[in-house]
């Protein structure tokens, strides 16, 4: 007897519900593995660049602490501490943007990385005085282009910079430029903040404590994890296993009816030699074969439902991502997603076709 008795196994109706939860499963799969990937390279961009935080401001039972070091001895002293890298400092001052309306805020930053944390969409950094990037929601909202001259102004002071790239931030009031940018309309401000990078092996929290025993004025603040990218990225994971559970136990109860309505020719199978493990081999094979196709339909609906979703996220909070933060869609992650539909038949069919092939056939003919 030809395994061609039992294929497709189920009856043509129950096909196409195991198909549709399939589908379903290896939709999700895909949309998900799409997102957890974007949202991790998202918040890995630049993760990298610092490790701590020192703000120059301490703050001692409401009273607000200066440091006692000058800004460039501060520099100095977080740079020589052990461990220290890289050390950049960061300030900002309120400007105007001649023909806007809108508030600006300019940042200006000095020291051995310049870029710190942000990631480059279009252009390049600024490399000499009179020139500035700028996040995508301040290109947006006040009609400006990479490779437009745009004049700031503050307390009677003008300055005409040159925006020669777009980096990766939603607040579109911020601009950035090195601290000749700065300084042309706010000579007198001095940092916010230096953003220490470590080298590896260095504990940030070691270095914390002695950057804070260093200087009584100031409030070192160790990194994190990005908090908001772990909770998408968890939710993702979340809804791509109920969703395959869900699909599988569809499977299950398809496999569980089938198995009922052939137990007859179950009967018949065992009785000219047909082994259990036989039987379960073709049951199973019988739901994988759904599987397969439920993966050619999925994948594309997945990626097309990703392509759809995406960029509208991105609309929302109004900034532009690198090209590499959505090119997920490489072939090594396509051949794992081409085997979703394959696990998910599998796994909710494996069950209930062990115990098909466990059927004797007294309790067959004891059912006629």
């Amino acid at each position: 007897m030809s395994l061609g008795m039992g294929l497709p196994f189920a009856r043509p109706g129950r096909s196409a519900l195991t198909l549709a939860a399939v589908v379903l499963g290896v939709t999700t799969v895909t949309f998900a593995t799409g997102l957890a990937t974007t949202m991790t390279r998202f918040g890995e961009a630049g993760r990298d660049a610092f490790q701590v935080t020192v703000y120059a401001s301490n703050f001692n039972n409401g009273k607000e602490l200066q440091p006692e070091h000058a800004e460039r001895e501060l520099h100095s002293l977080l740079a020589e501490l052990p461990g220290a890298t890289e050390v950049t400092a960061r300030a900002s001052v309120d400007v105007r943007l001649v023909g806007s309306a809108h508030p600006v805020i300019l940042e200006g930053r000095r020291g051995d990385r310049t870029q710190l944390d942000s990631v480059l969409t279009a252009g390049r950094w600024p490399r000499g005085a009179g020139e500035v990037v700028a996040g995508s929601a301040f290109l947006r909202q006040n009609g400006v282009r990479v490779g437009d001259r745009v004049s700031l102004e503050k307390g009677g002071r003008a300055e005409k910079v040159l925006v020669v790239g777009e980096f990766m931030e939603s607040n579109a009031r911020v601009v950035v430029g090195g601290w000749t940018a700065l300084t042309a309309l706010a000579p007198d401000e001095r940092p916010i903040a230096y953003h220490v990078a470590l080298s590896d092996g260095t504990d940030p929290n070691a270095y914390a404590r002695a950057a804070r025993a260093a200087d009584s004025g100031i409030t070192p603040d160790v990194r994190d994890a990005n908090a908001v990218t772990q909770t998408i990225i968890g939710s993702a994971t979340a809804l791509t296993v109920m969703l395959t559970v869900v699909a599988s136990l569809g499977v299950f109860n398809t496999v569980v009816l089938n198995t009922r309505d052939r137990r007859r020719d179950l009967g018949m199978l065992k009785s000219i030699g047909m082994t259990p493990r036989q039987v379960t081999v073709m049951t199973v094979t019988s739901m994988a074969v759904l599987g397969a196709l439920g993966s050619l339909l999925g994948i594309p609906l997945g990626v097309a439902g990703y392509q759809l979703v995406i960029p509208r996220m991105v609309d929302a909070v109004d900034i532009t991502l690198p090209a590499y933060m959505t090119d997920v869609w490489r072939a090594p992650a396509l051949a794992g997603l081409a085997l979703a539909g394959v696990v998910i038949a599998v796994l909710g069919a494996f069950v209930p076709a062990r115990r098909a092939g466990r059927l004797t056939i007294a309790e067959v003919l004891r059912s006629e």
